[in-house]
């Protein structure tokens, strides 16, 4: 008979009494029973340190240390939340967010604690896992035992920051309820079982290493393995190690793992399959080919406001069908846009009118942000921006994230709501560029972005990491028979490593800041030139190439043109 419950509190606390090796980190194992009976203790403890009044919240300040998901168990027995602290932050933006989310106790190790030096965090008081005191705090608590009696479905259990590349983040409310009926979905989608190992090399603090990999786990009753960091040359040691059967991947990471030095037994592993993001086609084939592994495209955001599932027959390049609700809209009027045609190379013929916004028109699971009113309408609108339609809190959810929808309604990602661009009165979609650009034989990874066109809309730039010759680039896109007239690269950076953010996503606001002014080589091709060259302080200064404000060529050190 299948088992179904209703919150994670009764996920953790089914694990009482089972044996099974249940969590591996670095040489430490633990079984299932120790994990359950750590989080007990850790929740027994939650709730004498609780002060009278506060918000039942605790910060964690880790690297992917057995401590996060026992304290994630912890609070889910005491019904409480826990709220990802980003490392990365530093300063007053660290401090705001841990004093954002009204966190009375901060879960941290020692190594982070000069993040926290200097910073005034009034009525937070830290633990420090690494420390006599903190095991001495646990030991009378040593004997608890997991009571799921008390936590509810809609019990706050995460506080998800966004990535905050347009402001302070936002942390996203998601619920007991919520979290638990996403493991158990992708438990249904993709057969998981009690049987499996899942490794999570992705940061805890943000949401798909707990959303997508951690709560799956515990639903179909799987072992945990923990990366302390991501590391691309550590991978697959790490899934032979643990005999790591699943694991979900954001961002980058695949990129990176597929520029590590190629083995003939690189096949020889145990996964069976791999979740996430943004690795695209041509990353999602190469993995299947080198590794054995099968890739699975998802998109759903940690605000739960839209989802789309991967389902046999999808098209190459799409990311699922579109289900009932789910819409691309123009965000600057509402109306629903075209469906998208593409010829037989596969090009997208009416990207200028085909691609909008995802929105979901129907009902969801979106729960708001953590005192954000403004941020909360700004997702839940019925109408489009100005119409003065506000939802009220409930119905359409505007994703903020771009797509375009075919005929036979399947969906394709086309970027994020910043990463569309306007290039001759035509719109384009990061997303679709960059899944072209993957097949250049030179690049290990890949990034486009807007810069601004001297007269008036866009131009096209990309960032390559890999090795670059000007003609062969030329020549290869030349050869794409679905690159644009639009959208090949006018400018091409050149770096050594793509900047990423924590959870291995492109730093696209830094990238687009930098533009073509920066101190990396950057090849450019001219209007009219079938070649690329290389950028120069003069080239920089000339009305072709200047941007819509100051130039700190010079300063960069561009090199000038040789006569």
């Amino acid at each position: 008979m299948e088992f179904r419950t209703d919150t994670v509190a009764e996920l953790v606390a089914g694990r009482w009494g089972d044996r099974r090796p249940g969590l591996w980190f670095e040489e430490r194992v633990l079984s299932h029973h120790e994990v359950a009976a750590g989080a007990a203790a850790r929740a027994a403890l939650l709730a004498d340190l609780l002060p009278a009044g506060a918000e039942p919240h605790v910060g964690v300040l880790l690297e992917n240390t057995p401590e996060f998901p026992l304290w994630l168990g912890a609070a889910a027995l005491a019904g409480a939340a826990v709220a990802g602290i980003n490392p990365t932050r530093r300063g007053p933006e660290l401090a705001r967010d841990i004093l954002h989310t009204e966190c009375p106790l901060l879960v941290t190790e020692r190594a982070r604690l000069p993040l926290l030096d200097g910073l005034d965090l009034p009525g937070v008081r830290l633990l420090i896992t690494d420390t006599p005191a903190y095991a001495d705090l646990l030991a009378p608590y040593a004997d608890a035992t997991p009571d799921p009696s008390r936590a509810t479905p809609k019990d706050r259990m995460l506080l998800c920051f966004t990535s905050g590349s347009t402001g302070a983040p936002k942390a996203a409310l998601c619920s007991q309820g919520r979290l638990a009926a996403a493991g158990r979905a992708l438990v249904d989608q993709f057969g998981l079982g009690p049987d499996g190992v899942h490794y999570i090399c992705m940061p805890l603090f943000h949401g798909n290493a707990v959303i997508a990999d951690w709560a799956p786990a515990l639903a179909a009753g799987a072992g945990v393995a923990l990366r302390r960091r991501f590391s691309a040359s550590g991978f697959l040691p790490d899934v032979r190690r643990f005999r790591a059967t699943y694991f979900t991947y954001v961002g980058r990471a695949v990129q990176y793992v597929l520029a590590t030095e190629p083995r003939p037994d690189d096949a020889d592993n145990p996964l069976r399959l791999g979740f996430g993001t943004e690795a695209g086609a041509v990353d999602a084939a190469a993995f299947e080919g080198r590794f054995g592994v099968r890739l699975v495209e998802g998109y759903g955001s940690s605000e739960g406001g839209a989802a789309v599932r991967w389902t046999p027959g999808t098209p190459a390049g799409a990311v699922g069908r579109a289900t009932p609700g789910l819409a691309v809209l123009d965000p600057a009027d509402g109306t629903e846009c075209p469906p998208a045609r593409f010829d037989e190379a596969g090009r997208l013929l009416n990207g200028d009118e085909a691609i909008g916004e995802l929105v979901n028109r129907g009902p969801n699971p979106f729960e708001g942000y953590w005192r954000n009113p403004a941020a909360e309408a700004e997702r839940r609108r019925r109408g489009f921006p100005g119409s003065g339609e506000a939802d009220g809190g409930g119905g359409w959810y505007w994703t903020g994230d771009l797509f375009c929808r075919d005929a036979d309604g399947y969906l394709y990602f086309a970027g994020r709501g910043d990463d569309r661009l306007r290039v001759d009165g035509e719109n384009l979609a990061a997303a679709m560029i960059e899944n072209i650009l993957a097949r250049y034989p030179g690049a290990d990874a890949v990034a486009v972005y807007a810069v601004p066109d001297p007269v008036t809309g866009d131009q096209v730039m990309t960032a390559i990491a890999g090795t670059f010759d000007p003609e062969d680039f030329a020549a290869f896109l030349a050869a794409q028979p679905d690159l644009g007239t639009k959208m090949a690269p006018r400018f091409v950076r050149l770096v050594e490593r793509m900047p990423v953010t924590a959870t291995n996503k492109i730093h696209r606001a830094e990238l687009r800041r930098q533009g073509p002014w920066c101190a990396d080589p950057v090849w450019w091709r001219p209007p009219g030139e079938e070649t690329y060259r290389r950028l120069t302080a003069e080239d920089a200064e000339g009305p072709l190439v200047r941007t819509r404000g100051p130039s700190p060529v010079r300063r960069q050190g561009l090199e000038p043109r040789t006569r």
